[in-house]
């Protein structure tokens, strides 16, 4: 080693070279235990946040009651009607324009399906918003584009 510490310096300086280098390579490998561990760190932030967010607009809980129940009736409503109609026109000589009110509520109960299933995640499922978020944003998208 002194051969080395006196071409680098000193035994000091070949130590914390070598000890650099190991660090660097420990730094290199994300290991599995890594992974999990950022991961739960990760879930646990996330819940954390999810409480500290209801906690601090609790007062408007009412509100966001309101909003929920009014989206979910709205499209509770046009499946319904849409359904209702639906049987009607069977019943009817010249279906045809029953059948057309029919589908055009069903397409807008299917279009405010990602929403609704927003809220009710949000509502039940509070904890795994990240990944239902991400499947309803995707639900939303796939609907922007079918109508372009």
């Amino acid at each position: 080693m002194s051969f080395w510490g006196k071409i680098f310096g000193t035994d000091k300086a070949l130590t914390s070279i070598v000890d650099g280098v190991k660090n660097g390579l420990d730094a290199l490998v994300y290991t599995d235990q890594e992974k999990a561990d950022d991961a739960s760190q990760d879930r646990s932030e996330a819940r954390k946040m999810v409480i500290q967010w209801m906690a601090a607009t609790q007062g408007q809980n009412l509100a966001r009651r309101l909003i929920a129940l009014s989206i979910t009736g709205v499209w509770l409503l046009q499946y319904v009607i849409s359904q209702i109609v639906s049987v009607i026109s069977i019943f009817m000589d010249k279906p045809g324009d029953l059948q057309k009110v029919s589908e055009v509520m069903k397409s807008g109960a299917g279009d405010m399906g990602p929403a609704v299933m927003l809220i009710l995640a949000f509502y039940f499922a509070a904890p795994h918003m990240g990944d239902i978020a991400k499947a309803v944003t995707g639900r939303f998208t796939k609907n922007l584009d079918k109508k372009d």
